[in-house]
């Protein structure tokens, strides 16, 4: 008894020194305003623990028109999500969130990509750049295809996976780790003109985020549009 004891406590306190850094980090962002995420759903769920951390990369580059978990509609009567999304003077920002561990290899050209882990598990998933794609083009469809050459497509993976074998050669599409985010996208933005004004800016980012903060129903539809396309 005394042993299960001590693991609890152990155990415990080891969460613990887990979560106060997060839990301050948390309290210090703007994330829960904006995506609605309460601080359980967030750390505890790797994806949404993902682009908090994101999100949080964002905010220290000085940048507030950042969005996250953007619902729009497309031709076909179904919905996409935009994980997180930055509206700046020199373009709109897309980024897809992966925070997956283990090695990834994925070619521009591949419908599906993979993961390798320890013990040789594999796992496949949809390739991110298409995926980001068809965001970018539900947006564009959005703004009123006003701003279709002022996309920028990035594709963030976790720092505890290593990109072993990515390839790709769309201009505006990057496909780097979140530790490398930070210097990427400051480059980009040093070297890229201004493209939109501020009233442009604010105009894009008010109607896009009329599409963020979803019902629990809209969550729950789009899902259920996943799980049966992947069915299919």
């Amino acid at each position: 008894m005394d042993l299960l004891l001590y693991i609890i406590l152990i155990t415990l306190v080891f969460v613990g020194l887990k979560l106060i850094p997060a839990r301050i980090k948390y309290n210090k962002s703007q994330y829960q305003h904006i995506s609605g995420n309460k601080f359980f759903k967030t750390v505890f769920d790797k994806g949404n623990y993902g682009e908090f951390l994101t999100f949080c990369m964002l905010e220290k580059l000085g940048e507030s028109n950042i969005l996250t978990n953007i619902y729009l509609p497309k031709k076909d009567g179904t919905t996409t999500e935009v994980d997180l999304l930055l509206v700046n003077a020199t373009g709109i920002y897309v980024f897809e969130s992966k925070n997956y561990s283990g090695w990834i290899f994925g070619n521009e050209k591949n419908k599906m990509w993979t993961q390798s882990l320890k013990g040789g598990k594999k796992n496949k998933f949809f390739n991110p750049i298409w995926q980001n794609k068809g965001h970018i083009s539900a947006l564009d469809e959005y703004l009123d295809t006003q701003y279709t050459d002022y996309f920028y497509s990035y594709i963030i993976f976790s720092q505890r996976c290593e990109l072993k074998k990515v390839s790709y050669s769309s201009p505006n599409v990057s496909v780097i780790k979140r530790n490398d985010l930070m210097r990427a996208l400051k480059k980009c933005i040093a070297i890229s003109p201004n493209k939109l004004s501020p009233e442009e800016v604010g105009d894009i980012y008010s109607k896009l985020k009329s599409r963020t903060l979803a019902d629990e129903d809209t969550k729950k539809r789009h899902i259920e549009e996943i799980r049966a396309k992947h069915n299919m």
